[in-house]
């Protein structure tokens, strides 16, 4: 029998490393897709052929026994270097993860336990023992990610054991509502599992941080003995080769970046269990204990950090989680866990904002922002969130305009040979405000881009000409759209009482929409003037050159309270510039602003509530988390492929 065994998983294939010169037919989105469908087509009548036998054969249950307790060896091979045995074991495990697949595809998780136990004795008795055995490949796979040191020759089945394990929970992509209970998330909250998670949080993390490439080719391929080993072998060693090139050449999804084609697979895969797992829904009596290790982990710099009374606490190195974050917010997935790690673990929040080198972070979230035609809305949400947690923060608002910034090629509206991180956050936030205005109308993004602002007025410093000539150019553009919708809706009154019969249209809701961004900028503007005047004269400059704008507000019931100290700073400069003459040069008119901020008595501006918004997260944000999670899943994960049309959790498009 053991002869057997090893004849079967002795199939052998390539591990070429580099996706981008491996194969010239794969360069485009379509090619991706099609190698995959051709490696499920090829994959899924063969596994078919088992699931449909299997109750009767046991042979599923059998092959995940010879797993099982190749895995026990596993450790000492690779300390042994017995590259045979580690080869085989891995071959086992893509035989199981392929099957695994077309099992969950097709059936419940209760069905898919019935397929977990074979007694040969007795037949058809379904218990503890199915339960029992399913845990037990869970809990294999885990001690696999994390005690296998990550060698050369273990690469490829430490990938495969986190690939696996992605497919285990993939249940939830064939439900169309949220799992709140699932058979596996109980095995992975309370079971033989439970006691591995802040070392598996620990693992994934280190994964990504380390950014392993996939080895060298050759690095555990072996020849076959013979040219024989019969039709079961020869569909094996088939399939293993189709998966082995898809995996090589990269996954299905959203187009990849030239510096995504160089990144590593297990990091990649490391970090979509990773986020799948911190989005797993807390049992009804039992808190996602992945979701707890991933909030509370500690720097292992700190020595001064107290116990945490959450179990499932550890340490990490937050330099090196810091740097792989800022290298590589180009993907979803990374920004997502930046997100997450902002929002949720107050010790990295911490020690992100003590950073003196924050432009690291911060200019790859703004590059995203101003990319925006590029990204998925949902790239754009949470890069846009991640700077207002960050602006919450004081001492990252003042900062910001500490930080000077030169040539920043990809800003191409403009050349800015020199500007500070906070100009440059200004100048990115407004453009995306105005891209929003325009085309995707969403308030959402609007109230959270004008929270940020916001935040940052009452430490604005030194702003760039160009930044304060947008945020004028901002204002101005709100005022245009506020007096046409005011005239549309004067013309719609005039429509309705000459015709009764015509329905009156509802500009009430759009004019109250734009009244509240158009205060929202005055108050903006208000509190630089009022915390920062004599910082910023380019700010004032850009106000007296349109000081028109403001006319129409100074008398308006909704903007008069805080039109108050803006009146009084654009009467006060404008008598100052008149006195000293005509036909001024830029320069001159800002020297005498200079001189004018330091005049100015400060008790003649009238105090307002300072600025702060607080980003809150949404009632159930599962709903939003998970679909979202999964949808990347789908898009990058390497390796793995569903029809979308068995997709249930999100809608597919043709792309």
């Amino acid at each position: 029998m053991t002869h057997f065994w090893n004849q079967l998983l002795s199939f052998s294939f390539n591990t070429p490393t580099n996706r981008l010169l491996q194969s010239t037919r794969v360069q485009s989105h379509i090619s991706w897709i099609a190698e995959l469908k051709l490696l499920e087509e090829a994959a899924v009548s063969v596994c078919k052929s088992l699931v449909e036998n299997n109750p009767r054969t046991g042979n599923l249950t059998a092959l995940i026994k010879v797993f099982l307790s190749r895995t026990k060896e596993l450790k000492i091979s690779a300390e042994c270097q017995n590259h045979l045995f580690i080869w085989q074991t891995h071959n086992a495990l893509f035989i199981i993860c392929c099957l695994l697949k077309v099992l969950i595809c097709q059936m419940s998780e209760e069905e898919l336990q019935v397929h977990f136990t074979y007694e040969e004795k007795t037949p058809g008795s379904y218990g503890s023992e199915c339960e029992d055995l399913m845990e037990e490949l869970l809990c294999c796979l885990i001690q696999l990610i994390v005690e296998i040191p990550l060698l050369d020759i273990t690469y490829s089945i430490s990938l495969e054991a986190v690939t696996t394990f992605v497919v285990f929970l993939s249940c939830q992509l064939f439900h169309k509502e949220i799992l709140r209970e699932s058979i596996i998330h109980k095995y992975l909250m309370r079971g033989r599992c439970l006691p591995y998670t802040s070392r598996l949080v620990k693992t994934l993390l280190y994964n990504f941080i380390r950014q392993e490439r996939s080895p060298p080719p050759g690095t555990h391929v072996f020849q076959p003995e013979s040219d024989g080993g019969g039709l079961l072998y020869g569909i094996a060693s088939g399939v293993a080769t189709g998966l082995w090139t898809v995996f090589t050449l990269g996954g299905v999804g959203s187009k990849r970046a030239p510096q995504q084609e160089e990144s590593s697979p297990l990091a990649n895969q490391s970090l979509l269990l990773l986020l799948v797992l911190a989005n797993l829904t807390d049992a009804p009596d039992t808190p996602n204990p992945y979701r707890q290790a991933i909030m509370s982990f500690k720097n292992t710099q700190d020595s001064t950090a107290l116990p945490s009374p959450n179990p499932h606490t550890f340490q990490i190195n937050f330099n090196s989680l810091y740097t792989t974050l800022c290298e590589q917010q180009n993907s979803d997935q990374a920004t997502l866990l930046l997100y997450i790690l902002l929002h949720q673990n107050s010790n990295v929040r911490t020690y992100m904002l003590a950073r003196t080198d924050m432009e690291n972070l911060v200019l790859p979230i703004l590059e995203i922002l101003y990319h925006v035609e590029e990204r998925n809305s949902h790239h754009v949400y949470m890069a846009l969130i991640i700077l207002l947690i960050l602006t919450e923060d004081d001492g990252f608002n003042r900062s910001i305009h500490e930080v000077i910034l030169k040539n920043i090629t990809w800003y191409s509206e403009r050349v800015l040979t020199e500007i500070s991180l906070g100009s440059l956050l200004i100048l990115v936030v407004i453009r995306t405000i105005q891209y929003n205005m325009t085309r995707t109308r969403d308030k959402y993004l609007h109230t959270n881009c004008l929270a940020a602002l916001a935040n940052m007025s009452a430490q604005f410093r030194s702003l760039h000409q160009y930044a304060a000539q947008r945020i004028i150019s901002l204002f101005s553009l709100l005022s245009k759209k506020h007096n046409k919708v005011l005239e549309q809706a004067t013309q719609s009154l005039r429509s309705s009482l000459a015709s009764d019969d015509s329905p009156l249209p509802d500009y009430a809701q759009d004019l109250n929409v734009i009244e509240e961004v158009i205060r929202m900028m005055l108050e903006i503007i208000n509190s630089c003037l009022t915390n920062s005047l004599h910082h910023n004269p380019n700010l004032v400059y850009a106000l007296l050159y349109k000081r028109d704008l403001f006319e129409q507000f100074r008398t308006h019931p909704s903007f008069q309270d805080v039109m108050q100290n803006i009146d009084l700073v654009i009467s006060f400069f404008s008598s100052r510039i008149e006195q000293a003459g005509a036909e001024l040069s830029v320069e001159r008119v800002l020297e005498i602003i200079k001189q004018g901020a330091v005049a100015l008595p400060k008790d003649r501006l009238r105090k307002f509530p300072e600025l702060k918004f607080k980003y809150v997260e949404e009632e159930q944000p599962e709903e939003f988390f998970i679909p979202y999670v999964w949808s990347l899943v789908y898009n990058s994960a390497v390796a793995l492929y569903w029809s979308p049309q068995d997709i249930q959790l999100f809608t597919m498009d043709s792309g």
